[in-house]
């Protein structure tokens, strides 16, 4: 491999690891090219395995979730929560920087697109776990806010970098090696993993699962934009308008990754935070505020109250498979590589600031944001039964932003702005996971610009390809993203036991004598 670090030279394709691109690339363009050729039968065999993937695995992610949470806890409060990683004394990054990088890579993986619409599904239908309730009224609001809060909480974001970015930083930073997705399995298998053919499959699942899980949201970014273009000025929500906004996207978070982490990616990063912070203090005040701060601050008590029974929750196993284990195969699909960016961005961090920024604030911030606007969504809703739900039934994901900011005073402001809100979270998302994606291909820290440039474009089209095939293709897409966790749910397995080992083993050599 290229051992550049200053990601100027050229990649050299006779030296990449062809195991790694095989499964990763090579899986992804079969899944495309037999989607064109057969859509119905990719569908049903996808729709197939992913049943399977639920049926076998879904308690194991459960548990697997719950575990890594209560461990990167209970290290964030012990004595090795003050372990240093990385081999110098103070960050590379300004706190505020590296919490905004955190945030928009995650939040936009989904949650700017369900945050106006999950509220309003567990609302209108109450969830299982809170069987009893009447749907549609005041007892409903908390479960609704609390089911949300499990799916986009505690447990999603530290799977996706408390352990894993431990075990990784001190792989990469104290031990030597690259800084590739394959040293969450370290623990079990030490140096060797890090260049035999099993760590290159290992690398290769990786880097499918996470392309697969931000390909979704790109053609989610096509399908949202062309409806609410439709709705305000009239554009035809067809598919050159969706195709036309995803090579805007793609032009962006590509020149975003070409310029790299201090640059493209951090100013995204906190034009994005600005943005959303802005939004969120302009609904408080001219939306219902007084309704956000009561539910927010009602959901959070009850959502800590109920937290262990929620998270293993097993009470019906369909209902879970298309809600909770569908979100757990997503977000464990990031993990590797969400770790390996949280890796990068770490230098100079204690366990205990990684722990609490993935851990607690990110979470936390993230409630705040479902209830902004989908507790705005309830308010109105139970004021007006159909206002919301309505557009929801009828037009899905694409129309619940839309409906919810409608309501609004100065919405015809508001809603362009929400537009590039999401557009900039999409952004930062398909930066931050391209830069990640060709860490782990090179395994170098500071990747050649055109591998960068190679999966930021990939990523695109196969997201174009898969909306020209109508809904189905991106529907497909979310499935078998559960599909290709299945493997990345074994990976990260090891860093339950290998995350507080390696805090010892550091603080006992950080604090001798």
């Amino acid at each position: 491999m290229d051992e550049s670090t200053t990601g100027n030279e050229t990649f050299q394709w006779k030296n990449i690891e062809w195991p790694v691109f095989l499964v990763s690339g090579g899986i992804l363009l079969l899944f495309v090219i037999a989607s064109l050729i057969n859509a119905e039968f990719v569908s049903g065999q996808v729709n197939k395995y992913f049943g399977l993937s639920c049926k076998y695995f879904g308690a194991y992610w459960q548990w697997l979730l719950f575990l890594n949470f209560i461990i990167a806890m209970g290290l964030a409060v012990s004595k090795y929560g003050d372990v240093r990683l990385g081999n110098i004394d103070a960050p590379e990054m300004s706190t505020f920087k590296w919490v905004a990088i955190i945030m928009c890579t995650l939040l936009a993986g989904g949650g700017v697109f369900w945050s106006a619409a999950e509220p309003m599904y567990y609302f209108i239908s109450t969830p299982p776990a809170f069987d009893g309730i009447a749907s549609a009224t005041k007892a409903a609001i908390v479960p609704a806010m609390e089911q949300s809060f499990l799916h986009w909480g505690f447990l999603a974001w530290s799977i996706l970098g408390t352990l894993g970015a431990v075990v990784l930083m001190y792989v990469h930073y104290h031990k030597g090696h690259k800084l590739q997705a394959r040293g969450l399995m370290y623990p079990v298998f030490g140096a060797k993993i890090m260049t035999n053919t099993l760590g290159q499959i290992v690398e290769g699942c990786c880097i499918l699962a996470v392309a697969a899980g931000t390909i979704g949201p790109i053609g989610f970014l096509g399908l949202q934009v062309s409806y609410a273009l439709h709705q305000i000025f009239g554009i035809p929500d067809v598919y050159g308008t969706q195709l036309a906004i995803i090579i805007t996207l793609v032009c962006v978070y590509t020149i975003s990754a070409v310029t790299g982490l201090h640059k493209g990616i951090q100013i995204l990063s906190r034009v994005n935070v600005w943005l959303t912070i802005a939004l969120m203090a302009v609904i408080l005040l001219i939306g219902p505020g007084g309704f956000i701060i009561d539910t927010f601050t009602q959901s959070v008590g009850a959502y800590l109250k109920d937290f262990t029974t929620l998270s293993l929750f097993r009470g019906d196993l369909g209902w879970l498979s298309w809600w909770t284990v569908f979100f757990w195969g997503w977000f464990l699909g990031y993990g590797p590589l969400m770790a390996v960016l949280i890796a990068r961005i770490s230098k100079g961090r204690s366990i205990r600031e990684i722990m609490l920024a993935v851990g607690i604030v990110a979470p936390v911030a993230t409630h705040f944001w479902f209830t902004i606007l989908g507790g705005t969504g309830i308010f109105y809703e139970l004021a007006t039964p159909g206002v919301i739900s309505g557009p929801l039934k009828d037009a899905g994901l694409p129309a619940a932003l839309m409906a919810v900011v409608g309501q609004l005073p100065m919405a015809s402001v508001l809603i362009p702005l929400f537009l590039i809100l999401i557009f900039l979270f999409l952004a930062t998302t398909g930066d931050s996971m391209s830069l990640s994606i060709a860490i782990c291909v090179t395994g170098e820290d500071d990747p050649p610009k055109n591998m960068r440039v190679f999966w930021a474009v990939t990523m695109g089209v196969v997201a174009a390809i898969l909306i020209r095939m109508g809904s189905g293709g991106i529907g497909a897409l979310q499935s078998f993203i559960v599909i290709t966790a299945v493997p990345v749910g074994f990976i990260m397995l090891p860093t339950l036991w290998g995350g507080p080992k390696i805090a010892k083993e550091l603080y006992e050599e950080q604090n001798k004598g």
